[in-house]
């Protein structure tokens, strides 16, 4: 090989040849998206993969998981998100109330149908069908979800204020005595965060017809309301405990929206509110069709959550956005997961909830101020390696 052939080597040097196999009739998920997506956003779908697998999973680091978008009725929870749950991939969830309500379709064993985008909808309202693009199910299911809702919050146990982790906890539990005598297995997250100890946050409360339904019960004097203050300083806490333990704190972004800032705001919350010296979430990894180019929320890259000390600059490089439908990304993810990587024990995090807001207060008051954070930022240097 002559000097310039040499040169051009060396110029490529950190970067796999392109040149797959053929696909085979037998290949499995995850060898296909190892082997074939290779480029554009097939290539950072396989970056998005192996970015959990090699990086966000192992040494028990703590991965953080949102939801925004229709996911649980289109069935992504029972497909999905419930065998990583169960697989102790997830440790804690920022939802949507929504996606948590249409979860509870499942969890009570009611009928959801694979529809069309392209009905009358005109006539789907005469006769009474709801469509979620091409969802349909029966208003009935809204009706009696939103009784089953009422009916549960009723209850002694609910009236009082709670963080919406506690919430969704103890409705979690009645949906798994619910799915118990229906004999469903694996039908709820909701139900299955019960049983993992897994915590799930949602931050805006009001926004969804479980909230709607609290809210309906307020007026029958219900005492339940949803502490959005408890809900800042829980999910704070979670991340301050993973990093003060030295695990890797990682968030798995599905769409955008308010769950993305809620999770990510967790480390402005621990500099600059609280005045504790923190880098940012280790590794960030984002499912979206958002542009980053309007400056909105859902499309706002890695790098610009560096400069809010969302994410830290030093493993900057491994983070990932890949531009993919989260029904199609998702599956796919799920099924190299599960190839690639051992379950996990579960961590439990709802059972340690107010050992690790002890742990975190106790650090705010000890070194916390009313007056301006006069510290300054802790900034990681850059360096090549990569966690």
């Amino acid at each position: 090989m002559g000097a310039k052939s040499k040169a051009g080597s060396r110029r490529f040097a950190n970067y796999p040849r392109l040149n797959p196999l053929g696909i085979g009739r037998d290949i499995s998920a995850a060898d296909l998206i190892d082997q074939t997506f290779m480029a554009y956003n097939g290539g950072r779908l396989r970056e998005a993969a192996q970015l959990i697998s090699k990086k966000m999973l192992p040494k028990n680091g703590t991965v953080g998981l949102t939801l925004t978008g229709a996911l649980t009725p289109a069935g992504l929870g029972k497909s999905c998100l419930i065998p990583m749950m169960n697989a102790g991939f997830i440790d804690w969830i920022v939802s949507t109330g929504a996606n948590l309500y249409h979860d509870l379709h499942y969890g009570l064993d009611m009928k959801l149908y694979a529809g069309s985008p392209f009905l009358d909808d005109l006539e789907l309202r005469e006769q009474s069908v709801i469509r979620i693009y091409d969802v349909l199910f029966d208003y009935d299911v809204l009706l009696d979800t939103d009784a089953f809702v009422r009916r549960v919050i009723s209850g002694p146990e609910f009236q009082k204020p709670m963080g919406s982790d506690e919430f969704h906890f103890l409705l979690g539990k009645y949906v798994h005595e619910r799915g118990r005598k229906l004999k469903l297995k694996d039908s709820s997250v909701l139900a299955t965060a019960y049983e993992c100890g897994i915590p799930i946050f949602t931050s805006s409360p009001g926004d969804s017809s479980i909230g709607m339904n609290v809210a309906a019960m307020a007026l029958r004097d219900s005492g339940l309301t949803i502490d959005p203050n408890r809900d800042v300083n829980q999910t704070a806490a979670i991340v301050y405990d993973a990093k003060v333990r030295g695990l890797a704190s990682s968030v798995f972004i599905l769409g955008g929206g308010s769950p993305k800032n809620f999770i990510l705001q967790t480390e402005p919350q621990i500099q600059e509110v609280m005045g504790i010296e923190e880098s940012g979430h280790d590794y960030f990894l984002q499912i979206t069709d958002a542009r980053p180019d309007t400056g909105g929320l859902s499309g706002a890259t890695p790098a610009e959550a560096v400069s809010w000390g969302k994410v830290d600059p030093d493993t900057l490089p491994a983070c990932v956005v890949a531009y993919v439908d989260t029904t199609v990304a998702l599956p796919l993810l799920t099924a190299y997961l599960l190839t690639r990587n051992r379950p996990r024990k579960a961590k439990r995090l709802y059972d340690r909830r107010d050992k690790l807001l002890g742990k975190l207060t106790a650090r705010y008051l000890d070194i916390g101020t009313v007056t301006k954070i006069k510290t300054g930022r802790k900034v990681a240097k850059r360096t090549s390696a990569k966690r």
